[in-house]
């Protein structure tokens, strides 16, 4: 332990030791590894914003790597597990490395294994550092590139244990890549400020001879396949102690309020269900891939996205793309509100078995009264959002959604023709596995659409709105202004129009006053330049090219300038990406990223 942890403004990060409440509430949940200190490690980001916010920073330290938080940080998070290979091969360990916690790694269900009942599976390459509390909200902490665990795909296909750095084992190597964490610093601080429920990086560290760790937080790191592997063994008590302990987390934290006895797991449930109805509304909405199964393993339990690895975010609504992994193709993001559905649907049985003690077979829940809250909260969550797409202000978003349903409604499945329909050329596979284009971008539509009424005060011709909304994916038998295709655009701009009429009627103020707030918001909402899963890993090469002639301020810089570039909330949008006091080579370096998210704007 160095001398910056042992007081002074970092010795919050003392806390971080690999001890967490689970460990003593679930002893069948996890498995503990003693760990040694990884030397040659370097500090390449840290979220001075999170860790603020978590208590781990003073309010008013600046954000800047100081020699002391440096070490507080390498002390905390630059560890590699001692782990089963390392024990049947006698791997020595220097004294001085050997930390004095233990760290867990988790189990939890997952699909690619070959036992479908979690007996084997969890945190592969993960194990948790611990959690702290500042102002009454408590936060877990991982890390992500700390050595192979046991509960890797790899040991369990092969039936034997590996050595952390191997490059023989698919799902088994226990490493992490620098790219990784950039990229996954990038996304989830973007999706944050997108108001996106995700877990958040808050630091990366490269070592010598190659090599990084990602540490991630998020107020409770628990997924549904934390519990489902419980509940497929029948393990009532350890069921029990998972569920008692989440909800006490989401309780403290002031998420849920609190209940007593059995009202405790069904209020879990039904927020469950809420929840993953909310979350895959938005995924639709916003074309974000997740890969939801009925695992529950790729998304936490309160709905934030993790593992950023198979996580993309689609400039136009791409629905047909698939993942390709090793042994089986993903979901497609429509595909996703069904297995969100069937997770839901599984806490139904686990609020049952809670109950009663006994275990009902899945299939009896098949109408139980969570399944209802989901489908209404999918509906009315996908409502919401697509007029705030359309750009109306809350308040008035409210009203139309209260008193214009219908209107709202004709609207969104016109709009949903253009967002829908897929090119001409058909399916074809792309890098990572399969997909079928879209041929429209609708938020170039709502974006442009009352910019030019605004402007222009007349209506707009069939073929030019059908020319904004076409895409680069667009083939030339796509662009040809068919019959049908004309009516499209016509029924799309007359129901656009009888909104905003009824907009203005409830508001009580000129429809041109309206239309040029709705111009101003939907420009904000539906930007042009918008981060794609494409154009983030551009992106990510492009920082790892230029880092080195960046100073550690600098990039820090470059990511919350870019970040802040993607900000599409209207009122807290930056009016500046760049301050005028960063350096040349800031601002040179942002400029350079926004241009490759605009040219990847519309990919996967």
């Amino acid at each position: 332990m160095s001398e910056s942890t042992k007081g002074g403004p970092y010795r919050r990060f003392r806390a971080l030791d690999g001890s967490h409440p689970w460990k003593r509430a679930v002893p069948a949940g996890y498995v503990d590894y003693a760990a040694r200190r990884r030397r040659g490690g370097e500090v390449v980001y840290f979220n001075f914003a999170l860790a603020r916010e978590m208590g781990l920073l003073p309010a008013r330290h600046p954000d800047e790597v100081t020699p002391g938080l440096r070490s507080a940080i390498l002390d905390a998070f630059a560890l590699v597990i001692i782990n089963e290979w390392d024990v049947e091969h006698g791997t020595k360990v220097p004294p001085r490395d050997l930390l004095p916690g233990k760290y867990m790694a988790t189990r939890y269900l997952q699909l690619q294994h070959p036992d479908k009942r979690g007996r084997t599976s969890g945190d592969g390459r993960s194990v948790w550092n611990g959690c702290v509390t500042h102002r009454g909200v408590t936060w877990d902490v991982s890390s992500c590139g700390t050595g192979v665990t046991r509960l890797c795909p790899a040991t369990a296909t092969e039936q034997r244990f590996f050595k952390t750095g191997n490059r023989y084992a698919s799902y088994g190597c226990g490493t992490a890549a620098l790219a990784e964490g950039l990229s996954a610093a990038l996304m989830s601080e973007i999706f944050h400020r997108n108001g996106i429920e995700t877990e958040r990086v808050l630091a990366v560290l490269e070592f010598e001879g190659g090599g990084s760790i990602a540490v991630r937080t998020s107020r409770c790191l628990l997924r549904p396949s934390h519990f489902f592997v419980h509940s497929k063994v029948g393990d009532l008590r350890s069921l029990r102690a998972a569920s008692d302990l989440f909800v006490a987390r989401c309780e403290s934290n002031d998420e849920w309020p609190r209940r007593r006895g059995a009202e405790r797991w069904r209020h879990m449930a039904e927020e469950i269900a809420r929840t993953f109805a909310r979350i895959t509304a938005v995924f639709e909405s916003e074309y974000v891939f997740c890969w939801l199964d009925w695992d529950g393993d790729n998304v936490l339990a309160n709905g934030g996205i993790i593992d950023y690895g198979s996580v993309r975010q689609f400039g136009l609504f791409h629905r047909e793309y698939r993942f390709e992994d090793v042994d089986r193709m993903s979901t497609t993001i429509p595909e996703q509100r069904r297995k969100a559905r069937h997770i839901a649907q599984n806490f139904a049985q686990i609020r049952d078995f809670l109950i009663t003690g006994r275990k009902r077979p899945l299939a009896a829940f098949r109408r139980d009264r969570v399944l209802a809250l989901f489908d209404a909260e999918f509906e009315r969550t996908r409502d919401r959002l697509f007029v705030h797409k359309l750009g109306y202000p809350p308040e008035l978003r409210d009203r139309l959604l209260s008193s214009a349903l219908p209107t709202v409604r004709r609207l969104r499945r016109v709009h949903a023709w253009f967002e829908r329909a897929r090119s001409s050329r058909g399916p074809h596979r792309v890098p990572d596995g399969l997909s079928w284009n879209a041929v429209y971008c609708t938020r170039d539509l709502l974006r442009e659409l009352p910019a030019r009424l605004a402007a222009g005060g007349r209506p707009l011709a069939a073929e030019e709105i059908l020319r904004i909304a076409s895409s680069s994916y667009a083939s030339r038998r796509d662009r040809v202004l068919t019959p049908h295709r004309a009516r499209q655009a016509r029924d799309l701009q007359a129901a656009w129009r009888a909104l905003l009429s009824e907009a203005a009627a409830l508001a009580g103020l000129p429809a041109a006053e309206v239309l040029a707030e709705i111009a101003r918001r939907a420009g904000v909402v539906n930007g042009y330049a918008r981060i794609t899963g494409d154009s983030v890993d551009f992106i990510t090469e492009r920082l790892l090219r230029k880092r080195r002639r960046l100073t550690p301020r600098q990039l820090h810089l470059v990511i919350e300038r870019f970040v802040r570039s993607q900000d599409l909330q209207p009122g807290t949008v930056a009016t500046r990406v760049s301050d005028a006091s960063d350096p040349p080579a800031v601002r040179e370096t942002v400029a350079g990223l926004i241009r490759v998210a605009t040219e990847y704007r519309e990919g996967l």
